[in-house]
């Protein structure tokens, strides 16, 4: 494979910290009627050595991913922030706003219009606050991503970053955040380098609890970061985000999530219960192609997204189906893909309460539930 070329400072230098293989698409589901085979790709985190950015070493696939449905997780999150960030003082009501959206669903500006911002109406106008909650992720070119929201900035304009922290990811190991389509996974420590290429200064920070730590940073022309920022900087460094060696641990979690998967669902399989999944996330691609699960072990996954209906999970037989008809199929145990959905998936469907079973970083059942799987049988032991 070509030796890959950093996304932000254009340094070759750096290593291979995450290898998955070759997997297909995570953004590609095909119609239950498509019996493949589906193509597949490399799927391999490259961390910069100069900039520190983690990113996709390489993605030839074309994101075609159907627009998901935002869990109530992500709405009650962007809630939180907003009103931290008008607290604050550094956004003012009445100002204007432009939002880059992301692909996953889902739009802070009507939460906003709540506190007087107003969109920008015209292609190109400059705004005093520009917003990306995750969006800046699904861009290959990521030096360009950064100048470009820079450029729509008036001069004491402020530009909210919200990204999933790597830190996040190494201590939660949670290796399935990578996936096709999403080109970069963010330190603050990468962040502020990026940001000041773009004559941009990281001044405060937000954390919150969503994907077990998620981060809203707020740049500026000028100034100097906070007590927050700096505080940050020093956990994350600590953490270990620049150290390839650190980083790499995440290639013996995913092997261990795998097999726990694998082993998990045989012995259901074995004793004869029906397996169903929840959330056809894109971040469950690579965990089921992995693990080599087919519809035998997991008879289908259900979603909220209605564009998913009819399609199947990637690289499976495995078909997606609605809510609707995971509470009449009446499945032994659900497997949850997506452990932020939990407490909504139990308020909106009382009728699987107990079935639950959360699948990462290993199959684990529900707290709430009467019966509690074993320690012993979370190992990811195949027999």
């Amino acid at each position: 494979m070509l030796t890959p070329i950093c996304r932000s400072c254009r340094a070759r230098r750096g290593e291979v910290v995450l290898d998955l293989g070759r997997q297909p698409a995570s953004d590609f589901f095909p119609p239950v009627s498509d019996n493949g085979p589906d193509p597949i790709y490399p799927l391999r985190m490259w961390l910069c050595a100069e900039c520190g950015l983690a990113q996709l070493a390489e993605d030839p696939t074309v994101p075609e991913e159907p627009r998901g449905v935002e869990p109530a997780a992500l709405v009650a999150q962007a809630k939180d922030a907003i009103g931290r960030v008008i607290r604050s003082g550094l956004v003012k009501p009445g100002v204007s706003v432009l939002e880059y959206g992301s692909p996953h669903g889902g739009s802070w500006l009507p939460l906003l219009a709540e506190h007087g911002l107003r969109p920008v109406e015209q292609t190109g106008e400059p705004a005093d606050v520009v917003l990306d909650s995750f969006g800046m992720m699904h861009y290959p070119d990521q030096h360009e991503a950064i100048v470009e929201r820079a450029r729509r900035l008036t001069d004491n304009g402020i530009l909210l970053l919200q990204y999933h922290s790597l830190a996040t990811i190494i201590r939660s190991g949670q290796w399935n955040a990578l996936r096709h389509g999403h080109y970069a996974y963010y330190s603050t420590a990468a962040l502020t380098r990026m940001l000041a290429t773009a004559g941009l200064v990281a001044r405060t920070a937000w954390r919150f609890d969503l994907y077990g730590g998620t981060v809203l940073l707020a740049a500026g022309r000028g100034g100097q970061g906070d007590p927050e920022v700096r505080a940050l900087l020093a956990e994350e460094t600590g953490c270990g985000v620049d150290d390839p060696r650190i980083v790499r641990s995440l290639q013996e979690t995913a092997e261990n999530s795998i097999n726990a998967l694998r082993g998990w669902l045989q012995r259901q399989r074995g004793t004869g219960r029906r397996v169903y999944g929840y959330g056809a996330a894109s971040r469950a691609v690579a965990l089921l192609a992995a693990a080599g699960i087919d519809n035998t072990m997991l008879t289908g996954v259900a979603d909220a997204s209605q564009t998913k209906w009819g399609r199947r999970m990637p690289g499976t037989a495995i078909p997606v189906i609605s809510p609707a008809d995971l509470i009449r199929a009446k499945p032994d145990a659900v497997l949850l893909f997506v452990p932020d959905l939990l407490d909504e998936v139990r308020k909106a469907m009382p009728a699987l309460a107990g079935r639950w079973v959360v699948a990462e970083p290993v199959p684990t059942e529900d707290p709430q539930t009467r019966r509690i799987i074993p320690p012993a049988r979370l190992a990811g032991d195949n027999r």
